[in-house]
């Protein structure tokens, strides 16, 4: 490292500690933002919204959306590839002369290893790999490598577009594998390794990451898309609106990220900062655990979507971020429903609860994540349920202490988010309207499994229908009739669609936020 490289580390650790040194360096993009979500940073394992930011930007897909053109799918690792629908294959080219961050050459190897650690590891977004037919077992005779060329063979009858979008989905991540199965320990493919390394060949690197504190990320120069115009990334964890804010007007970050639209409103006047708006997929909803006998009525869920102030909390705490959403795929996507039929109507909901015979009144825990907009929310809907009956105790946590408990099926109610892991209806479909085997010991990363509900019958043969659905109109109208299925009978209730707001010192230029986590690029950023 040369000695302006060790100048430039040091500073950016002090940035990271330090309360107040104001002055960002001029080569560095430093960013306040709330990272607790974080469970894990392993391509293979990762499945949080920050988590995504990460493997984004410091590794690749086969084919994958860029930070040029976010809304098209590209070449990433491949330069082309070749589609035999009837035979369900398709045949990629690797790009010449990529190189992992270790130096290692990129081979049809680690495309095959990549995927088939996801599969043996089998977390949390095992499941779209799963997708396509793969198993552990099978995943070489389906994926197999010969010198610059991998051929990729699916089980299921759907079209190649699903597949591709499959392969750009975050567990579809090539990884240095020769590197991974290096750092091997207790036979965990590297995984505990890869939790404080990257092993890509992304446009940045890591340097250093400390769980709740700080990630730090090194440019690239070698990249093959252009080396980043920012030589480092930090972003420190701050999970108050209020600090974040506070750090982005003294100049000691560049860029706020989780700001309160009371805080975005008190930048208004500052001639320094500037605020971005993008459009995002996330949905936020809550739901109720199956496992809870008291919470099994569907007659509470039917009240529940009554007993939310939708348009209340949209034009108060939550304007300019949340737009009132009722449906599982997002708006600005085709197949998705539009329709928001529910309000809130006390009267309606007592009716409704009566007539279903639900024993009142009825204490829920409902775990929140500890911050905006999440608390908020959660003493909104704490104060209009509370009339009718049902009394919500509100457990707050870290982002990673309330996923970690809703995928181990021990919460009551869930207040959480949801965005797709890929841009295909099917993606949202089967996580809010699908559930095959609802056992203890069959984990899938889905609404549904996580809430131990198992859809009826019809529900989950429609959804695999749906997938199935060669004709692009027929598809998208039974993604709105799996929709409306979900609103008229599911236990979770879906209230809002996320816009986010970006908060960012005016020098900032080039700063890419897609409509999901997996679509956030630093490397195009520079300071004018």
């Amino acid at each position: 490292m040369s000695f302006l490289r060790t100048t430039l580390a040091v500073s950016l650790i002090a940035l990271a500690t330090a309360p107040a040194l104001a002055a960002t360096p001029g080569t560095a993009l430093v960013i306040a933002q709330n990272i607790d979500d974080i469970v894990t940073i392993d391509p293979a394992t990762a499945y949080e919204f920050s988590s995504g930011e990460y493997v984004t930007n410091t590794y690749d897909q086969l084919v994958q959306y860029d930070a040029t053109d976010t809304t098209t799918l590209a070449p990433g690792l491949a330069t082309s590839w070749d589609i035999d629908a009837a035979a369900k294959t398709v045949v990629f080219t690797l790009r010449e002369g990529v190189k992992f961050h270790s130096g290692n050459p990129l081979r049809g190897a680690d495309v095959v290893g990549s995927w088939k650690r996801v599969l043996v590891l089998n977390k949390a977004p095992s499941f779209i790999l799963a997708n396509l037919g793969w198993t552990a077992d099978n995943l070489e005779e389906m994926v197999t490598a010969d010198g610059n060329t991998v051929t990729v063979r699916w089980k299921g009858d759907f079209a190649p577009s699903f597949v591709l979008n499959v392969l750009a989905s975050r567990p579809a991540t090539i990884v240095d594998v020769e590197t991974a199965m290096a750092n091997e320990k207790d036979g965990d493919m590297g995984h505990a390794w890869m939790n404080a390394n990257s092993a890509g060949t992304g446009p940045f690197k890591l340097t250093r990451f400390a769980p709740g504190e700080v990630m730090m990320l090194e440019a690239n120069p070698d990249y093959w898309g252009g080396a980043p115009k920012m030589s480092q990334v930090l972003i420190r964890h701050v999970a108050e609106a209020a600090t974040q804010r506070l750090l982005l007007e003294s100049g000691d970050v560049d860029m706020a990220k989780n700001l309160s639209p009371d805080q975005v409103a008190g930048l208004a006047g500052n001639a320094n900062i500037k605020i971005e708006t993008y459009p995002q997929t996330a949905v936020h909803w809550f739901s109720f655990n199956q496992k809870t006998e008291a919470l099994q009525n569907p007659a509470l869920w039917k009240a529940a979507r009554y007993l939310v102030d939708y348009k209340g909390m949209s034009d108060s705490f939550l304007k300019g971020q949340m737009d009132v959403h009722q449906a599982f795929w997002p708006k600005g996507f085709p197949g998705a429903l539009t329709d928001t039929p529910f309000s809130y109507d006390l009267e309606k909901a007592k009716a409704i609860l009566a007539e279903g015979g639900v024993q009142l009144p009825l204490k829920i825990e409902l775990d929140v994540i500890n911050s905006a907009p999440f608390t908020d929310i959660a003493a909104s809907l704490q104060q209009t349920f509370a009339p009718a009956g049902i009394n919500f105790e509100i457990l707050p946590g870290t982002g990673a202490q309330v996923i970690t408990k809703y995928r181990a099926r021990t919460h009551q109610g869930m207040l959480l988010y949801w965005g797709p892991d890929f841009m295909d209806p099917h993606s949202n479909a089967k996580a809010f309207a699908y559930n095959a085997d609802n056992s203890d010991d069959k984990y899938v990363s889905t609404t549904t499994w996580r809430n131990a509900w198992m859809p009826p019958a019809d529900v989950n043969a429609k959804t695999m229908a749906a997938l199935a659905e060669q004709d692009t109109d027929k598809r998208n109208q039974m993604y709105l009739e799996l929709q409306k299925a979900m609103q008229d009978e599911a236990p979770f209730v879906i209230m809002f669609q996320a816009v986010k707001q970006v908060a960012m010192a005016d020098k900032v230029q080039g700063y890419v936020n897609g409509a999901s986590a997996d679509y956030v690029y630093y490397r195009l950023v520079e300071k004018n």
